[in-house]
């Protein structure tokens, strides 16, 4: 590869760093091609870009990210493959989903997930977990809601007793 192919394939992959704000590094070294575009597959079903790329081509995409990435820099030895998406948890997911049963691949490095560095394979789970910007947002909102509707149904409900007071005074009196 060319000088000038290395520098369009770092700026693409950097660019596309950016965009997705999410990005695991995985090895999946020792798997076989069919392994592999087993994978790339459900990438595609779950709106993940995957990229298997030199380690030394990563690196320089990483130092065009704003932020410390620094830690990222250790974990880039032997193969690597990079995995993008715009929502946090699906490649986290999509890896655990993969390795049922007796897999042990595709194995986490590291992940770059809204500006916070996750390192090692045994962050998987807290990975999973996380809650997508939408689950949050959705979250936020029906707590916003609920006390609106706890107040809105106790005066509705307080209107009635109002009322049903309002008519027995009107009767006694009639």
């Amino acid at each position: 590869m060319r000088r000038e192919e290395k520098h369009e394939v770092v700026s693409a992959l950097a660019e596309r760093m950016k965009e997705s704000g999410n990005f695991y590094i995985t090895d999946t070294s020792s798997l076989s091609v069919a392994k592999i575009n087993i994978i790339r597959r459900k990438c595609f079903e779950n709106e993940i870009g995957m990229q298997v790329v030199k380690n030394t081509l990563i690196k320089k995409a990483l130092e065009q990210l704003d932020g410390d990435v620094t830690p990222l820099f250790d974990v880039l030895k032997g193969s690597s493959s990079v995995m993008f998406s715009t929502n946090a948890n699906a490649p986290a997911k999509l890896i655990k989903s993969l390795r049922k049963g007796k897999e042990e691949k595709p194995v986490l490095k590291a992940a770059y997930v809204d500006s916070t560095v996750f390192i090692g394979d045994y962050q998987l789970d807290t990975l999973v977990n996380l809650k997508s910007r939408e689950e949050l947002i959705g979250e936020i909102i029906g707590l916003l809601q609920s006390p609106a509707k706890n107040v809105i149904s106790a005066l509705q409900s307080g209107g009635n007793k109002l009322a049903g007071i309002v008519k027995t005074l009107q009767e006694r009196e009639g």
